[in-house]
């Protein structure tokens, strides 16, 4: 009898990457990753998981190479922890005639600014956009909607090229970043202008039509939006969470979605929930873990039991509150070293201390998910002493980063050199403030 398989087209290095590659070995599945570069996903050679090189955004060359698996092992699903494989995902298992997502419905999803329509035309609440093409359009829409504006690619993730711009200025500088060569686009450049929409940030988790939970996030500095801290469950009224909960379920049925995971991201305003944007696919970064911890559903591997087709089983085992606290570099230059990681751990409640970087690795900040250097996850019965223990096992871990010199190729840094002590506070919590500062 073939070994069943579970195909993962390419997977994130610092993400969910890994735990697909689990939730599939504890399933009884053999897990093969298709990527253009596996050396890029340290985990597979770690654990001496099977990789094959190719193009995979060919999707030709996936189905061949599908085809050829098919013959050695009963390939029992295929998925990607990444959403712009996702589409592609959806065509392939429709080609194999395997459970997945409707690839029109992603591909709809993932176009922000026909995201925005369809949610518009449906009542959804969402901030003013508009899109454009070109510097001239940019400065136009900004002047039309009133600053500050949030400019982003129309497609895109993680919140890479997404900038707030409070003033005609940074409107300029960051057109000119996005238009002039410097940001990677994954289709024809479009750039969404969108108002500022001012509130607390919160992000629902959705697998099919059903809301597991809805976390609440804080932000570094501005202009940037990289997260600095998440909290699950998010501290809302029954009333606020029923109606998060119901736009949400509004979203699926405008988008067409439904279909396995969804996360929906939001901010609170003076109006109400605003929708900031759909993301048809698992939440990145520590989320899976918050909600595992504090509800006791691992989202990744009922996942990936509807990817195989088998029955998930959504049910809460516990209610307890998790938190996670990103590292963030406050300059670029060369990380001489970090520590810590070892004292943090040991600090009771602490669930998980990661880092991401090793001594001497360039740091260059991209104002995006990129920036994470590492996290910290804690989970204990209350809300304040889960940000309690956060804040002690944070304090423990400290780096030191040597500005780049002027003579180097690499981004300059006129900022002084930090003593150790110093080097924790990018990874404190944001104050009120800050909050209203930025956008998901």
């Amino acid at each position: 009898m073939a070994t069943r398989a579970l195909i993962l087209v390419e997977g994130d290095p610092t993400g969910n990457g890994l735990l697909y590659v689990q939730a599939a070995q504890r399933l009884g599945l053999h897990p093969i990753t298709l990527s253009a570069d596996p050396a890029q996903q340290d985990y597979l050679a770690a654990e001496g998981l099977e990789a094959i090189r190719l193009d995979t955004d060919n999707l030709d060359a996936l189905i061949r190479e599908c085809s050829h698996l098919g013959a050695t092992y009963d390939i029992a699903g295929i998925t990607s922890s990444l959403e712009a494989f996702y589409a592609t995902i959806g065509k392939l298992c429709r080609y194999f005639d395997l459970p997945g997502p409707n690839p029109a419905s992603i591909e709809r999803c993932c176009d922000k600014f026909v995201q925005r329509q369809l949610l518009a035309d449906a009542g959804v609440p969402v901030p003013a956009y508009r899109l454009a093409a070109n510097a001239t359009d940019v400065k136009s829409c900004a002047a039309e909607i009133g600053l500050p504006v949030v400019l982003k690619p129309a497609v895109g993730a993680g919140s890479s090229g997404v900038r707030l711009c409070r003033n005609a200025d940074e409107v300029a500088e960051h057109t000119t970043y996005l238009l002039g060569g410097q940001h990677i686009w994954r289709s024809s450049p479009r750039i969404l202008v969108e108002e500022f929409a001012q509130g607390l940030y919160y992000s629902a988790d959705i697998m099919g039509n059903e809301v597991i939970g809805i976390e609440a996030a804080e932000f570094g500095p501005p202009p940037h939006f990289v997260f600095r801290q998440l909290t699950f469950p998010a501290p809302l009224t029954d009333d606020e969470y029923k109606c998060i909960a119901d736009v949400s379920l509004i979203c699926l049925r405008a988008l067409g979605l439904g279909w396995g995971p969804t996360n929906i991201e939001f901010r609170w305003t003076k109006h109400g929930p605003v929708v900031i944007e759909v993301n048809p696919r698992m939440p990145g970064g520590p989320n899976p873990k918050l909600v595992r911890l504090a509800y006791g559903v691992d989202l990744v591997t009922e996942h990936v039991k509807l990817v195989v087709g088998e029955e998930w089983d959504l049910r809460r085992r516990h209610s307890q509150t998790a938190a996670a606290r990103n590292l963030l570099p406050d300059r670029d230059g060369t990380l001489d070293w970090i520590g810590g990681d070892s004292q943090a751990t040991a600090v009771p409640g602490v669930a998980e201390v990661k880092l991401f970087v090793k001594p001497k690795t360039p740091i260059v900040r991209k104002g995006d998910y990129r920036d994470c250097i590492g996290h910290v996850i804690a989970s204990s019965p209350t809300l304040a002493q889960s940000e309690a223990i956060l804040q002690r096992a944070a304090t423990l871990i400290s780096w030191s980063i040597t500005p780049f010199s002027t003579l180097g190729k690499q981004e300059q840094s006129p900022a002084p050199h930090l003593a150790p002590s110093a080097q924790v506070a990018p990874s404190k919590g944001v104050n009120r403030e800050q909050e209203t500062d930025a956008d998901g």
